[in-house]
């Protein structure tokens, strides 16, 4: 971390964390009754237009260029389409308990990647402090585990392998060309609407029949929230703190998501808080420690 606190960084890794551990639950609710590539493409035009509308009061809005359009055009794909699309996907038929563990290989992903790319020098700290918080993960769902070679899963779960290394390429990627000039929300505002225009074509040739009439008001408003709190703001917050920190540290996160999604589980639906779950908090907060500490110098 950064040797002067920043407090704009630090709010921004705790909006990631509590907010991105609601929208397991969020996706869930939305592809109740609406398909997800329809949710997707709702979620990513309502989150451009919002950007958009900011954009314009800012009198920030403008053309990007060609060569820019084409780095947001694969962000797009690569976070947006492929990654929340595919988890969106495979959320219809994994239970949250299993899709939270294959997630959470995600820092593990990005941690070889950017050691692959040379964003960062492999360390013990660094593989001990993601082995920690991975084995949290796996501590809380460890009776689950075998559901992954569940053949009634194997669909959701190749969709959701996909998702996670899009996700990975995605991260290092936005980390390789983050040191370039540039306006976040007006790439933002790019990548959303790029990406909705993408799976709008998607959902007319998957499901050319889909009755609107059949949407429920709460799936349409879990729609809603993940448009502006899992994507404007929660992804606004992740793309701020990859500017600033490493892709390791920010996609250490995604343990903190599991933890909050254990949490609402336990607040919303009654679910059993376990001595389990207690024990894997805590490896989860001493792999988020050792990632990020420096000793005195």
């Amino acid at each position: 971390m950064p040797k002067n606190l920043d407090v704009k960084l630090i709010l921004s890794m705790i909006i990631v964390g509590l907010v991105w551990g609601t929208t397991f639950l969020g996706i869930s609710v939305a592809v109740e009754t609406i398909p997800p590539w329809y949710s997707t493409t709702i979620r990513n035009f309502i989150a451009a237009s919002i950007i958009f509308i900011i954009l314009l009061f800012q009198k920030e809005f403008k053309w990007i260029g060609w060569k820019s359009l084409k780095q947001q055009l694969i962000l797009s794909v690569l976070m947006l389409v492929f990654a929340n699309g595919f988890t969106t996907v495979a959320e219809q038929t994994l239970p949250s308990g299993l899709t939270s563990i294959i997630s959470a290989i995600n820092p593990v992903i990005i941690f070889l990647l950017s050691i692959g790319f040379q964003l960062q020098k492999p360390t013990i700290k660094g593989f001990l402090g993601v082995l920690l918080g991975f084995s949290g993960v796996l501590f809380i769902f460890k009776d689950g585990l075998g559901d992954i070679l569940n053949p009634n899963y194997k669909t959701g779960v190749l969709f959701l392998s996909i998702a996670i290394l899009s996700w990975g390429f995605g991260t290092i990627y936005s980390k390789k060309i983050s040191s370039q000039p540039n306006n976040l929300m007006l790439n933002l505002f790019y990548q959303f609407i790029l990406a909705a225009a993408i799976q709008i074509v998607i959902s007319l040739i998957l499901y050319p029949n889909s009755e609107i009439e059949t949407w429920s008001i709460k799936s349409m408003a879990a729609v809603i929230y993940l448009a502006v709190f899992g994507s404007v703001v929660a992804m606004f917050s992740y793309q701020y703190a990859l500017q600033r920190v490493t892709p390791i540290q920010v996609s250490i996160l995604t343990y903190v998501n599991t933890i909050i999604a254990v949490f609402l589980g336990w607040y919303l639906n009654h679910e059993v808080v376990t001595k389990d779950f207690i024990i894997a908090v805590i490896l989860i907060i001493i792999g988020v420690f050792v990632i990020n500490y420096k000793g005195k110098k």
